[in-house]
């Protein structure tokens, strides 16, 4: 797993670079809807190929799943999994808030992720039973006891339930909780094992999106709900993480947020 996790970070770095490039040269990029709140634009296509190329070059009995492109099966069992550009739509309005995702899943769990910030030089990585770093030290979730110690992270997408970030809202800070909103989930989980945040809760999220952080945080300490990477590849998944002190308390509010009015 570490030869995987050294080869993940070189291309994850590889990987920001080039995506640092098109940011840099926004005003020249082809940009489409894939959806109502989805943008896709040449460089997540970019990005993703030179991902693919490189995983399949270094491990080319592996599989790969990524946002933009098809699945590519593999024989080892092992599988890549793969967001070019988390937080597209800060990346195409020149905000510095986004990065580029690689888990790597087998036997029904997530064994390492990395997380590359180009904006920032910040590098996340976790491996099972490994820990989590940040560029290259140890971090660790916060140990708050309550909402009102720091910022939870919110998200939304069109997949959630009508409302349910209006009952987050008001139920977080109904308990003195302060609320943050990065528009890139998987930054904001890595926030979480950072303990730069206390919280991150999001009624769904896509495997690309979230499986890399959710690891850092429970390697970090932290607290996730129970989930097979597997069953997150084929239907996304709700999210709900923390710190221990914290986590039973967002979970509450989470559980009558995101039902169904």
């Amino acid at each position: 797993m570490i030869e995987r996790l050294n080869q993940a970070v070189n291309i994850c770095k590889t990987a920001g670079a080039l995506a640092r490039q098109h940011f840099d040269n926004l005003d020249g990029l082809d940009v489409e809807h894939k959806g109502r709140h989805d943008l896709v634009s040449r460089a997540d296509r970019d990005v993703e190929t030179l991902i693919r190329a490189a995983l399949a070059e270094a491990f080319a009995e592996d599989g790969i799943i990524g946002e933009e492109h098809a699945p590519t099966a593999g024989t080892s069992g092992f599988t890549w999994i793969i967001d070019p550009i988390d937080g597209t739509a800060n990346f195409l309005s020149g905000r510095p808030h986004w990065c580029v995702v690689l888990a790597g899943v087998s036997d029904g769990q997530t064994k390492l992720g990395v997380i590359y910030d180009p904006c920032h030089d910040d590098l996340y990585t976790a491996t099972l039973g490994g820990g989590a770093y940040l560029n290259g030290k140890p971090i660790s979730a916060t140990d708050a006891a309550d909402l009102t110690q720091g910022a939870t992270g919110i998200g939304h997408s069109r997949y959630s339930a009508r409302g349910s970030v209006g009952k987050l809202v008001d139920a977080i800070t109904g308990q003195g909780g302060t609320i943050t909103a990065y528009a890139s989930g998987a930054l904001s989980i890595a926030y979480v094992a950072a303990g730069r945040t206390i919280g991150h809760c999001e009624g769904y999220m896509k495997a690309w999106d979230c499986l890399a952080a959710l690891l850092m945080v429970k390697e970090a300490g932290g607290k996730i709900e129970a989930l097979s990477p597997d069953d997150v590849i084929r239907n996304g998944t709700r999210i709900v993480v923390g710190g221990a002190g914290v986590f039973d308390q967002l979970k509450t509010i989470a559980d009558e947020a995101f039902t169904q009015p």
